[in-house]
Parts: C-alpha cells; sequence; structure tokens
C-alpha cells in the first residue's frame, strides 16, 4: 500500500507492505534480554599518573592594560556615592537620610532586565542624600545616594 504523509509541510510518499506471518511480541519477550549475556572477561590496568605538563609561555610580553576608574560624580568633603550599576527601575529603598551604613550592605535594591539587582554601599559611612525614590528610572552609573 502506498501513502502519502505530509510533515511540517514537506510531502512524503510511503509504501508499506503487509506481512502475514507477523506476532506482535508479549511484555514478557520485550523485557526479556534477546541474547543471553555470556561471562566477560575485563582486564583491568593499573592507572597511568599524568605527566606534569608545562605551562604555556606567554605569546606576547606587552603587559596587560590596567583597569581606568569610572570618575566618579564631584561631591564635597570626601564623601562617597552609590552608583547605578546598570539602567533599571528602582524598586526599594532600603536605607533613609542619616543611617550608618557598612561597607557591602545593601542600599537600594532595583530591577533591570526582569531581573532583581542589589545595589551596596561600597564604603563606610552615613547617608547623606538620597538622590531617587521607588518608580525611578536610572541610567547606568547615576548616582543613587551619596554618603559623607
Amino acid at each position: 500500500m502506498k501513502y502519502i504523509a505530509n510533515v511540517n509541510g514537506k510531502r512524503y510518499e510511503i509504501e508499506l507492505e503487509r506481512v502475514e506471518d507477523y506476532r506482535p511480541m508479549t511484555r514478557e519477550e520485550i523485557a526479556a534480554p534477546a541474547i543471553a549475556a555470556a561471562p566477560v572477561k575485563v582486564e583491568v590496568q593499573a592507572p597511568v599518573a599524568p605527566q606534569p605538563v608545562a605551562a604555556p609561555q606567554p605569546v606576547n610580553n606587552t603587559p596587560a592594560p590596567q583597569p581606568v576608574a569610572a570618575p566618579a560624580a564631584p561631591v564635597s568633603g570626601g564623601a562617597s556615592t552609590v552608583v547605578a550599576p546598570l539602567p533599571g527601575t528602582i524598586l526599594d529603598v532600603k536605607v533613609t537620610s542619616g543611617t550608618p551604613v557598612k561597607a557591602g550592605q545593601i542600599v537600594i535594591i532595583m530591577e533591570a532586565m526582569k531581573m532583581e539587582t542589589e545595589v551596596v554601599a561600597a564604603t563606610d559611612g552615613v547617608v547623606d542624600t538620597i538622590l531617587v525614590k521607588k518608580g525611578d528610572a536610572v541610567d547606568t552609573d547615576a548616582t543613587l545616594i551619596t554618603l559623607k
């Protein structure tokens, strides 16, 4: 018998034969292995100790470029700032003006690309000015908080 099948928009012509002595397999035949397993002798070799490999030599002897610090927003009196690491929306401000903060403490939570990002204080200090509020959209390196 010939059939035509359409698969993913492509047309295929299929020819099937009817087998007269076909008998479906029973569950026991499916579950039982077709060939009896014969014992196999396996020789195990002792592991070979790995040989040390010499470190690759640098191809170019020019020194690596030194990272350039991003310019900080001008702040008076030795104060520091907390800046946005990427563009996003402010979800929560965790501190208030006058709050002492430690380096690494979460001060703002913002959303960027459907992910929440915790913004932390880079240094110890006291919150001087909070320049954003919940719902504000900010750009990368925008000053969010000043510390004194």
